[in-house]
């Protein structure tokens, strides 16, 4: 009895090579358009972001708000304002390079967190003899905002502005650092890292106000070596003050003081 059954033998393989070829083709044919429409896509928006950017540019400067906002949005599609600020892209006709983003965004967007960096660095040096290098979000915010004509000034700025105007610092060597001592933020600018003994005393200073060796002892069970040999280096650092009026010598931190005022 004749079978009904084709492409059997070698032929079938050939017709089988034949179809994948097709599959395979259709499929790149298909991902290449696909990859063209979101290519289109993501030119149109950032054309229309860059526009945004230069008719906004005041209010993105001036409202924290609308800043957050304007952040948040880039964020979103992942276009980061600070990203490649420090990479020049290649040099153009005129011999002139510049920053990727600071093109597509304009570039009264990165300059507003680079002058806020600028004096970010500034508050850092003028209150180091103060706080051991150790300034609270909320301090350095406040010492903005009343300053003196210098640059950077007199500006309204968010946690967040300070955030991202920190992390445009970096190429200087990593030297501003967030510290999080409990909910609160801190800038450490001295390049000397805090180890987890002295987080640990910063964090009971912010809940306390103060400490003791007493108080290390009773309340994190620590030997008497281990908390006077924390609290001498912290002394020796700057970073917490010495108060001998009382009947136990206290430690206070500079930086919860302001942050309390």
């Amino acid at each position: 009895m004749a079978s009904n059954r084709r492409g059997v033998g070698l032929s079938a393989f050939s017709n089988a090579a034949i179809s994948s070829d097709k599959y395979a083709a259709h499929g790149a044919s298909l991902k290449s358009s696909h990859a063209d429409a979101l290519a289109n896509q993501l030119a149109v928006f950032q054309a229309a972001l860059h526009n945004f950017s230069l008719t906004h540019a005041k209010d993105i400067r001036s409202n924290p708000t609308f800043r957050a906002e304007f952040a948040r949005m880039c964020h979103a599609i992942g276009v980061d304002p600070l990203a490649g600020s420090n990479i020049k892209a290649a040099k153009d006709a005129g011999g002139k390079g510049g920053s990727v983003w600071a093109k597509m965004l304009g570039t009264s967007v990165n300059d507003f967190y680079f002058e806020l960096g600028v004096r970010l660095v500034e508050v850092c040096r003028e209150t180091r003899a103060e706080n051991g290098g150790m300034i609270a979000f909320a301090e350095a915010r406040k010492r903005i905002a009343a300053g003196r004509g210098l640059v950077g000034g007199g500006m309204d700025v968010t946690d967040d502005d300070i955030q991202r105007a920190l992390e445009s610092l970096e190429p200087l060597g990593g030297q501003f650092k967030v510290l999080t001592l409990g909910n609160t933020k801190y800038i450490r600018s001295v390049p000397k890292e805090l180890n987890r003994d002295q987080a640990k005393v910063l964090e009971v200073i912010q809940i306390m106000g103060f400490i003791t060796v007493s108080m290390l002892q009773a309340n994190l069970e620590w030997e008497r070596a281990r908390a006077v040999a924390v609290i001498d280096d912290l002394v020796a650092d700057g970073i917490v003050w010495v108060d001998d009026q009382a009947d136990e010598v206290e430690y206070w931190s500079p930086a919860s003081m302001h942050e309390g005022g």
